[in-house]
């Protein structure tokens, strides 16, 4: 059941990634390049960051599959899946979840600390976000938009909490993708979002330099 979520989750990933591609009216090669890093890089950065050589995603060849078929949809027919976006996106968040699982017991497997399988849970569920933006020159959405990497930290700390108080694994990934899901649901439905820093009438330089002045 959790490979299937897994697959849908990618799916779902590829299928926003490939439509960043789309916004920017790539030829069909950046859409599904931006698609296969969407959808598989934060499972291969976790790998590589825990070890564990080669990362799955490049051994089992249904990922990148997952991941071309998806792009190959919205390169052919975008209009009629952005008609289905709602869909996209609650399957988006279902992958954010089990990514975040997956992620956080992976980690465990590696003895790692409390710390690093909170931070696998997010890299797992956003690594291939951040890469996408940074492909299009943008700031990464994790950073200033949305409550996605949130929901997926708060994922990871349930995690490690129920560890603590010797929880089933499987109890353990269930309510990880419990917690994700329904914080990202809330964010969806309700516009949730962490505080943003605001903007400065000046630079810091300048504000210094006014400071000084007599």
């Amino acid at each position: 059941m959790i490979h299937i979520l897994d697959i849908c989750g990618t799916l779902a990933f590829a299928i926003s990634g490939a439509f960043r591609g789309v916004k920017y009216e790539l030829d069909l090669l950046g859409v599904l390049v931006l698609a296969v890093v969407t959808g598989i890089a934060g499972g291969i950065m976790r790998d590589v960051l825990l070890g564990s050589i080669p990362p799955m995603a490049l051994v089992d060849h249904t990922y990148f599959l997952v991941c071309v078929a998806g792009g190959m949809a919205v390169f052919w027919a975008a209009p009629m899946i952005a008609k289905g976006w709602d869909y996209v996106m609650v399957a988006d968040a279902i992958g954010l979840g089990v990514f975040a699982a997956i992620g956080a017991a992976q980690a465990e497997k590696c003895n790692a600390i409390p710390m690093t399988i909170i931070l696998m849970a997010v890299i797992t569920s956003c690594g291939g976000g951040v890469i996408r933006d940074l492909l299009v020159m943008e700031i990464p959405s994790v950073l200033k938009t949305d409550f996605y990497a949130t929901a997926a930290l708060c994922g990871g700390i349930s995690f490690v909490f129920l560890g603590w108080i010797d929880m089933s694994n499987g109890f353990r990934m269930l309510c990880t993708i419990s917690v994700t899901l329904l914080l990202r649901a809330l964010a969806m439905k309700y516009g949730l979002h962490l505080p943003r820093v605001k903007s400065l009438r000046a630079s810091p330089s300048q504000l210094a330099r006014e400071r000084k002045k007599p």
